[in-house]
């Protein structure tokens, strides 16, 4: 790095964030002023980058965990020299097309890591990326994968609940190459962080196995001293570093005033005047850019000291990696899911729906020992994704390929997010569908993302009996699918749900929910043709003798229901069609014409789901049947709730002798 001041240079973080701020009359320019000093001594000293190959896969993680803040980023990635984010961008800053949104978004700006804002999401999402660098460390060897994954996070992300859930794994785990550099600057929105809390962060970490230490996180030379010291520690690692909010603002610093607002022109210029920034709006001194152009080049000689070591692999070994950083899955998995199928046609298996979803995982765990990382949130025994050949993961077993989560399905779901966003695996994790309510931030942001995580969501319906409404799922179907990009899934048999499985493995562009029973169901399917007929989101299960007078829809252990009141409405003289609906959301996707043929011109249309409507007038109409909950649960045995709550054969059948009069 040429000869620059340290503070010459933090200083041009700070006047390129004063000015976007100001320029957009919105953001937050109080975390880039006072946080200019950590991310300097960071990107110049110690991140492992290379600006010219911003996905170089042993480069150093670092996500901005205090989303608000993300002038600080972008004006990191100009001043290094990231090809993408011109100063044009930084001008544009919060405008509709930039590559400079409100918070980072990964999916739109190179070199973000992670998309982040809700508080707590970056520094959970960051265990995922360093859980996977520990375990590709054990599998690939040191040479090929050893890097850190730094986070910069501020008062609110230690506040949000996620946080604990994150720190508690980290610690458990020994994740020592997770270094959190807390912007500990006391100040929220509101007002002083004293208003509401007065937890001593660097107790809680060091109770959750971390090494953490307090600094003065305006003075370099004790941020590079933490740093280093963080990155000789065999545990992860907190530096809380004592910053001044807003620094250099003549009065708004270390205020809530500097916190989300522009500083106004009189505020501005008396910040750059006692930083001895230059007035002229998104100005860089020639020599402050050319020393950061340099530090973003800095980790050219070890990416090609890396891709040497990486060469010397050997070409199986190379391809893997190679394979699995890509997220393309491997030429045994449809080969081990078709044998799986044709097996299950042989033999039918009439068991519960997380039960044949044990079996094919029995045969994906086979195809693919390496990649397939599962997980449970304390339920492992219910969820029955831990394949028989896996071996837990722990701090002693990081080759270990299932994850104890402990009872933290947020934690969990962010964690997932990193793991996807790091590369080399394809996580799934797994709780009870009603406890999607505890994921949902961290499911959101992977549908948001494009993240390619699958959740194994069992106990689907008021199916699971006795644990009553408190564990019924009634609305959490239609939650999910309201949320853009998130495939729900809910199998009828064990043919579907491999089938399911196919699909949510090969999608690396959005998460999916599988949605299992706790009962037991009959095999309804008799065949298993190549193109996937679930694809299609629904297809025709059992086809009506003659024309159909109706059209019964439904998913999951409702299609079971369906057939029974088919037989029935066949034994009346009226033809029917049963429809089987595994994704109603990629149905409604279908092209018109395909969607079209699918649901039939049927006058009576009737869909059959142990939840709540909504989303099913798309299907049947305003005036379709609905045969399906229309409040909460109750604690009884299954069959008992079925027949209680009117989710019947005998039922649908009824609904459609009233419409046919």
């Amino acid at each position: 790095m040429t000869q620059v001041d340290h503070t010459r240079m933090a200083n041009a973080i700070r006047g390129l964030a004063m000015d976007a701020v100001e320029k957009a009359k919105s953001g937050h320019p109080g975390l880039p002023m006072g946080a200019a000093d950590i991310a300097t001594v960071l990107f110049t000293q110690f991140l492992k980058f290379d600006v010219a190959a911003p996905t170089w896969p042993d480069r150093d993680r670092f996500v901005l965990s205090a989303g608000h803040g993300s002038m600080l980023l972008y004006a990191l990635l100009y001043l290094t020299g990231n090809k993408d984010m011109t100063l044009d961008q930084i001008r544009n800053f919060r405008q509709l097309g930039s590559k400079t949104p409100g918070h980072p978004e990964n999916f739109e700006t190179s070199g973000v890591e992670t998309t982040t804002g809700p508080l707590g999401q970056g520094i959970a999402t960051s265990i995922g990326m360093a859980l996977a660098e520990k375990m590709l460390a054990a599998e690939f060897g040191k040479k090929v994968v050893s890097h850190h994954t730094y986070v910069l996070a501020s008062d609110g992300d230690l506040m949000e609940g996620v946080s604990q859930e994150a720190i508690a794994m980290a610690g458990h785990w020994k994740l020592n190459k997770l270094i959190v550099l807390y912007d500990n600057n006391g100040i929220s929105i509101d007002g002083p962080t004293s208003l509401a809390d007065s937890v001593d962060q660097v107790k809680r970490f060091k109770s959750a196995g971390w090494a953490a230490e307090l600094i003065d996180g305006q003075d370099p030379k004790a941020i590079a001293a933490a740093i280093s010291r963080a990155q000789k520690s065999n545990k992860p690692s907190l530096i809380s570093c004592k910053t001044t909010i807003g620094y250099g603002a003549p009065t708004r610093a270390g205020t809530a005033k500097a916190h989300g607002e522009a500083l106004g022109a009189d505020e501005l210029k008396g910040a750059k005047e006692k930083l001895g920034i230059s007035l002229d709006a998104f100005s860089v001194p020639d020599d402050v850019l050319k020393a950061w152009r340099a530090a973003g080049s800095r980790g050219a000689a070890a990416r090609e000291e890396w891709e040497s070591v990486f060469a010397e692999l050997g070409p199986r070994k190379r391809a893997e990696f190679e394979r699995r950083m890509r997220h393309e899955r491997p030429a045994a998995l449809s080969k081990a899911l078709r044998a799986h199928k044709k097996a299950l046609l042989e033999s039918p298996q009439n068991v519960a729906t997380r039960k044949s979803s044990e079996s094919a995982i029995e045969a994906i765990a086979a195809a693919m020992p390496m990649e397939f990382l599962a997980g449970s949130a304390d339920l492992t025994g219910s969820n029955n994704n831990k394949a028989k050949s896996a071996v837990a993961f722990s701090a002693k077993m990081p080759k270990g390929r299932f994850i104890h989560y402990g009872i933290r399905e947020h934690g969990m779901a962010a964690a997932m997010n990193g793991i996807f966003l790091h590369g080399g695996f394809a996580p799934n994790g797994a709780t009870f569908l009603v406890f999607t309510d505890y994921a949902r931030p961290a499911m959101r942001l992977a549908a948001l993302m494009g993240a390619g995580v699958v959740y194994v969501m069992t106990h689907d319906s008021i199916g699971l009996g006795e644990d009553g409404p408190t564990h019924q799922p009634v609305e959490h179907l239609a939650a999910l699918r309201a949320i853009p990009n998130m495939r729900v899934f809910r199998p009828c048999d064990a043919v579907e749900v491999a089938e399911c499985w196919e699909l949510a493995l090969n999608r690396v562009d959005g998460p999916t929910v599988l949605a299992l029973t706790r009962q037991n169901l009959p095999q309804l399917r008799t065949n298993a043709p190549n193109d996937n007929p679930c694809a299609h989101g629904a297809y025709e299960l059992v086809a009506a003798q003659g024309n159909a007078k109706v059209s019964l829809f439904a998913s999951g252990s409702e299609v079971e229901i369906a057939v029974a009141a088919q037989k029935q409405l066949s034994e009346r003289g009226i033809p029917s069609r049963v429809v089987s609906v595994p994704s109603l959301e990629l149905l409604l996707a279908q092209p018109a014409d395909r969607k079209a043929a699918i649901i039939g011109d049927a006058p009576v249309k009737v869909a059959i789901e142990a939840a709540v409507r909504w989303g099913w007038d798309a299907v049947i109409g305003q005036d379709g049947e609905f045969i399906g909950m229309h409040g909460f649960g109750a604690s009884a045995p299954a069959k008992d709730l079925f027949k209680h709550f009117g989710i019947t054969a005998e039922a649908a059948v009824n609904a459609v002798l009233k419409r046919l009069g």
